[in-house]
């Protein structure tokens, strides 16, 4: 997991790396994050997630759900970096044994689901973090900005022709 992780930080570098600073505040719907926000949540993932799925649990009700605005693209860029940092120390604390014990979410006293930490990591902090990453490729492509290889080429660059 922390091999995927590794290469994934790179791609997610790569698209982060294409946001106009200029349209921070921009949002595709009025129920949408603004690009800012979204950037600034694709930042805080891998951290913040990491950190918490390292724990036993997470009280949802103690939780923001809402990501700040970030003042600048090098405010998400050095958030970004350390997130990464954080989460490579959380990922390399987490045993084999600690992968396979049951890791809990809760609201309050009320348990909304118990399952195998590392099948939390996958889904919460993996595949969340890919599915806001694919967002953000969108909101790029809404705004005429190239967006970069991914898995494969995209349709402004072809890294393997």
């Amino acid at each position: 997991m922390v091999k995927e992780f590794r290469q994934e930080v790179e791609t997610t570098r790569r698209v982060l790396a294409r946001v106009p600073a200029d349209k921070l505040a921009w949002q595709p719907h009025p129920n949408s994050m603004t690009l800012g926000q979204l950037c600034n949540h694709i930042a805080i993932i891998p951290g913040r997630l990491s950190g918490m799925i390292a724990a036993d649990g997470f009280d949802a009700s103690q939780a923001n759900f809402t990501p700040p605005q970030p003042a600048s693209v090098e405010e998400i860029q050095k958030t970004f970096e350390q997130s990464v940092r954080d989460a490579e120390a959380n990922l390399l604390g987490i045993s084999d044994e600690a992968a396979r014990s049951l890791w809990k979410l809760t609201m309050g006293s009320k348990e909304l689901f118990s399952q195998p930490r590392v099948n939390v990591l996958r889904s919460i902090l993996l595949n969340h973090w890919y599915h806001h990453r694919g967002q953000l490729s969108v909101y790029l492509r809404l705004l005429n900005v190239p967006v970069p290889s991914i898995y494969g080429p995209s349709r402004d660059e072809n890294p393997f022709a």
